[in-house]
């Protein structure tokens, strides 16, 4: 097993109506090149051994009996493969014909399962010939088998962890209470669909829908095979439209008009955590399915699915610049509604050049504006220390005066260096005490400027940091409003160039270019030649890596190995295997052992999936132990 993956194809044969001889034979052929693609799983279209458009060809018994000959065909194909196929073909079950599809592994035909909904409406006339089979149960003699036949049937692939599958036919998924969600409800964590949908003006994109919404609803995989090519045009045309969803995300879809084979590596970890974090996700007890055990194997394969690196941040342009739009708009009206709340006019916020400080400036600036506040109430400090430099002094200096708030500066090295006389610490020392000593002098500034205008402290801390526990308890860790909290890092950047990209002072966006471009740091050390000599990265790691780390582990609950696995893939030919584990390592002592600090975190918005707020997403123990996880991670060679 592929940490949790398992690779599944949908296929569309060129077929021949009524040439159940051919039709076998073309099935046979995409089962031989998917299994040496990797794939477990195939899925076929609807009636695939005969072809859907037979019509009143369904009556001739000539025509079932090879139909059921060519699936035995197609079973003793199978066998001695480690891949389950699922296809199509026309049934006679106690004296009258359903449309059914056939479950094949290892030389024997495992399920019978027939369609539920019959349409027969507009272009559809299948009543003509099929009957429902709904409610229908029982056995079907294969040969010398007894095959069991019903809608309610689980696929239970024994050998793989939350690898559980199920069935539904073309109009199935179409309905207002589809059997898919019945099945997912039964515990099938994968639904095939086998269907012969005709092409319409527009219908792929109401087709798609579908797809993607059910496999949303039922939190599942949905392995949707089309009819195509090869099916009778009398009345109408078949394109072929495959497609792979899995919870709403569409994997892998077809070339419409061309018979096509497509793959998608299904990660049933993620589908697995999604069911148990969804408390409304409730398993149907009073479901009485016919559980049928698959005996399938994994088989190593090469896990092609694409990894994005960044999955907080949208790859599409237009889809990141809305993301960033959105999430502006979160921030702002969290802050709003608390400004609004205590009747605050004012606003305090410390600016160091930064993209932390930066960012909860503008949301405050936006904040302001939606309250018709003047800007001025906007109490803009900044803090020069030991570390701080030329440049995002400047910077920050620059930003208050665009944006139209009030600058304070007050410079803390002589308090600083009376702090440190006073508990005995050696100025020239530059440890923790030194570095923490600056942030708290900040801090209760801050507060007491707050105080000094009837303000509120604006915290700057964004969700990376909180997570790393990279924030000086009692220092920048608190204020009275987060507006960061709930933004990842590598999303702060991509937010403060957007609102450069859109501001219409052009000075502005100069600044806040140059703010893009300077090292993070929190400046608490003295600069070398005037160039900042602290940089966060270089000592608890790249914020790209550490954000990837804190998206799986939160969001999925994936084990270390899993994320290792995961991000070896996402970073290749960027940071070699030891890097990841290396940062992986850091990642996993530091989130456990600075849950403290997050355990009493300012109020602040939630703007995504992820959080790390103690009252909501993450009620974690300040003093859980991560000797498991680590020892997971020592493992790994």
């Amino acid at each position: 097993m592929n940490n949790g993956f398992v690779k599944v194809a949908a296929a569309t044969p060129k077929i021949k109506v009524g040439d159940c001889g051919y039709n076998g034979a073309q099935i046979c052929k995409i089962i031989d090149e998917v299994y040496d693609n990797g794939a477990q799983l195939v899925v076929f279209p609807e009636l695939c051994i005969t072809g859907y458009t037979c019509s009143d060809l369904f009556w001739q018994k000539s025509m079932l009996d090879m139909a059921k000959t060519h699936l035995q065909f197609i079973a003793e194909h199978c066998e001695d493969k480690e891949i389950v196929a699922i296809v199509g073909l026309p049934m006679i079950y106690r004296s009258k014909l359903y449309n059914v599809a056939a479950v094949i592994y290892d030389g024997e035909i495992l399920g019978l399962v027939p369609k539920t909904y019959i349409p027969n409406y507009s272009e559809f006339y299948e009543a003509r010939h099929f009957t429902s089979g709904k409610n229908k149960d029982g056995y079907v003699m294969i040969g010398e088998e007894e095959v069991p036949f019903g809608t309610e049937i689980l696929f239970n692939c024994v050998n793989f962890e939350n690898f559980s599958f199920a069935i539904e036919i073309c109009e199935d998924l179409w309905v207002p209470n589809p059997p898919s969600t019945s099945h997912a409800l039964a515990g099938a964590t994968v639904i095939a669909n086998l269907s012969a949908s005709d092409e319409t003006t527009g219908k792929d994109i109401y087709r798609t829908g579908l797809v993607s919404g059910q496999s949303a609803r039922t939190l599942s995989a949905y392995i949707y095979a089309d009819a195509g090519e090869g099916e009778s045009t009398t009345d109408l045309v078949f394109a072929g439209h495959n497609i792979i969803a899995e919870n709403g995300n569409i994997l892998s879809q077809s070339k419409r008009f061309e018979n096509q084979t497509i793959y998608a590596d299904i990660d049933l970890d993620r589908l697995a955590a999604e069911r148990a974090k969804m408390t409304t996700f409730i398993p149907d007890e009073e479901l009485s399915y016919e559980e049928v055990e698959v005996e399938l194997e994994p088989i190593d394969f090469e896990v092609e699915r694409v990894i994005d690196n960044a999955p907080f941040v949208p790859s599409n342009t237009n889809e990141r610049e809305k993301r960033c739009e959105e999430i502006l708009s979160i921030q702002t009206m969290g802050l709003k509604k608390r400004l609004e709340h205590t009747n605050c006019k004012n606003a305090v916020v410390g600016i160091s050049g930064g993209l932390d400080s930066t960012l909860a400036l503008l949301v405050t600036a936006r904040a302001f504006d939606k309250l018709n506040l003047d800007r001025k109430g906007i109490i803009a400090v900044t803090m020069p220390g030991f570390g701080t430099t030329d440049r995002t002094y400047t910077n920050a200096v620059s930003m208050i005066e665009k944006l139209g708030c009030t600058f304070k500066e007050v410079n803390i090295s002589e308090a600083t260096v009376l702090h440190m006389n006073q508990i005995e610490h050696d100025i020239n020392i530059h440890d923790v005490t030194y570095e923490n000593a600056q942030a708290r002098q900040r801090t209760y500034l801050l507060m007491d400027f707050a105080n000094e205008h009837n303000g509120m402290v604006i915290g700057t801390g964004d969700m990376s940091e909180l997570a790393l526990g990279w924030a000086t308890y009692n220092g920048d860790h608190m204020s009275m409003y987060g507006v960061n909290a709930g933004v990842p890092k590598t999303l702060v950047r991509h937010l403060v160039k957007y609102f450069s990209d859109t501001c219409e002072d052009k000075e502005l966006s100069d600044v806040l270019n140059d703010v893009l471009d300077t090292p993070v740091s929190p400046e608490l050390l003295p600069p070398k030649d005037g160039k900042i000599a602290q940089k966060t990265e270089d000592l608890v790691g790249p914020y790209e890596l550490h954000d990837f780390f804190l998206y799986y582990i939160l969001r999925f609950g994936y084990t270390p190995t899993k994320i290792y696995f995961l991000a070896k893939m996402a970073f290749k030919g960027i940071y070699n295997k030891e890097t990841i584990l290396k940062w992986l390592k850091t990642f996993y002592r530091r989130f456990f052992s600075q849950q403290f600090k997050r355990s009493c975190l300012p109020d602040g918005p939630k703007v995504g999936t992820v959080a790390v707020s103690p009252r909501g997403d993450l009620r974690m123990p300040s003093d859980g132990c991560v000797r498991e996880w680590m020892n997971q991670l020592e493992n790994i060679e």
